[in-house]
This record gives structure tokens, sequence and C-alpha cells, in this order.
């Protein structure tokens, strides 16, 4: 985006060729963003901490979200979460895992847990959403404090309009996320209803890491053993007999150390599998 379009709000230009609305952030709340996503079918960019995120709050957004993508249907995007309050809510925990999470959100840090939906939460999944949200086990990736630009955005959501909010990196499937405007690639450009943009904070939480060697993604960690059943509580003793069912990394990311740390704290036993299903 070049500065007269973010000045003027005109637009933003993806691969040179793309023109589209467009605005910069404005270091708080966008208003537009939310305004696009409480209606019907709404399809945002914007920017997270680890780039640039898809965000859509209805059936309708996720089609589109899968086709801007060019993404398959068996990948279910993320569930952004705007507090503890709404993920436990939507999600089914346990008291070690709750532990684990508030952590991670008092400390700031951007995590991505693999839970499966209460009832109460279900309640919440826009009317035939179901299989574009969750996958066949009925499980989900619900992740905290995204970042300062879309955080708001997704709180504003829930609080004023009662929407949750799901997203995906913000370009084409297979590629990794450029951590610039102009790296979501025309077609997602031209298929979203508005761009935000914020290459700057993007840039800042990785400085000095170019679009080779920085972070492309957060953390995830699967909670759920293969049926998308919680891990069970372990004790200190299970620690050495290795329970079939553990806490598991399943994609590295921003942050993986302190998130890797946290595991120690809240579980005897945890594995790492970067790569592995969800």
């Amino acid at each position: 985006m070049s500065s007269k379009d973010s000045e003027d709000g005109g637009g933003a230009r993806a691969d040179g060729e793309v023109y589209v609305p467009g605005v910069r952030w404005n270091g708080g709340l966008q208003q537009e963003a939310v305004d696009v996503l409480a209606g019907e079918g709404g399809l945002v960019v914007a920017p997270a901490k680890i780039g640039y995120a898809l965000m859509t709050t209805d059936r309708q957004g996720l089609e589109r979200k899968f086709a801007a993508k060019n993404r398959s249907r068996t990948k279910p995007g993320v569930v952004m979460c705007a507090s503890l309050d709404q993920l436990f809510l939507l999600a089914r925990t346990s008291a070690e895992i709750r532990g684990f999470i508030t952590d991670h959100w008092h400390q700031d840090v951007l995590l991505g847990c693999v839970l499966p939906w209460r009832s109460s939460g279900l309640a919440h999944v826009p009317d035939g959403a179901g299989e574009l949200v969750m996958d066949a086990r009925g499980t989900s990736c619900f992740v905290i404090r995204c970042g300062a630009p879309v955080d708001p955005v997704t709180a504003a959501l829930w609080e004023r309009h009662g929407k949750v909010t799901f997203a995906s990196s913000a370009d084409p499937s297979g590629r990794g996320n450029r951590g610039t405007i102009e790296g979501i690639g025309r077609r997602i450009a031209e298929r979203a209803d508005l761009l935000v943009e914020a290459d700057g904070y993007v840039r800042s939480l990785q400085p000095g890491s170019g679009p080779h060697d920085r972070y492309a993604q957060g953390v995830m960690v699967s909670l759920v053993d293969s049926d998308g059943v919680l891990v069970p509580r372990q004790t200190t003793a299970d620690a050495g007999s290795a329970p079939a069912a553990r806490p598991t990394v399943i994609r590295r990311g921003l942050d993986v150390d302190r998130v890797m740390l946290a595991l120690g704290r809240h579980f005897p036993a945890w594995d790492y599998r970067h790569g592995a299903y969800h």
C-alpha cells in the first residue's frame, strides 16, 4: 500500500495490479472492519502478530474465504477468541488446560489450542458452517492473543454482535504468510471487502527477521486424542509411563520456546510433533 493510498483510504495494490478498498490501521479498534464483518458474508484482511489474517463470521464468508485462498475444505480455519471467558464458553477444557491457556493470556503470548466444542459453544456456530470450522472429530483450533489490530475487532464482534470470528492466514494455501499487505497476493486482495494495512506492526513483532527466516504462523498445541477427546489429567507418575494421549505441539511458530516452557510447568509429559494432523 502506498503512503498516499493509506492516508486517503483509497486502496491497496497487490502484485502491482489490484485496486481494492483499503485503510491503514488506526492504532486501535478498526471500526470499518467491524462494520464489514458484522454484515452478511463479510471478508476482511487485517494484520496480526504473524502477518495478515483473513477474517469472517458466517457461512457465506467462510465459503468466500476458502475460495479466496484456494484452500481445501478439509482444512478448517481457526476460531479467534477475544477473552478467556469466550474461549472457555466455546471450547471444552480441564483445570490443567485452563491454567496452561491462562498463562499465555496474561503473558500476551499467541497460542492456538486444538479442543472440542462445548454444547454451549456449538450454539454460536453459524447456521450451516459446522463443516467449515471444525474437523470430523468435532474439534477446532481456538486462538488467543492474535495481535493488537485484530483482537479489538474480534472483541467488538463478540460483545456487540454475538458473532464468533473465524480466520486463516491471508496467503494462498501452501505459500506461507509473507508479513506484508502486498504479500497476500492478487487473488485474496481482489476478493476481500477491506484490507487493513500495518506492515510496521507486523515487522515490530519479529525485528531483524526477513521473509525467509521469520515465523509465519503461531504455535498450535493439540489437547485432544485421535478421536477428539480431551487429553486426560496427568500425575507426575504418568511422565514415566508415557500416557497415550498427551498435549502435543503440532506446529511450531512465534514464541514456541515460551509455549514449551509453559507445557513443562503444567503437564508432566508432552510431545513435539511438528506437522502432525489438525
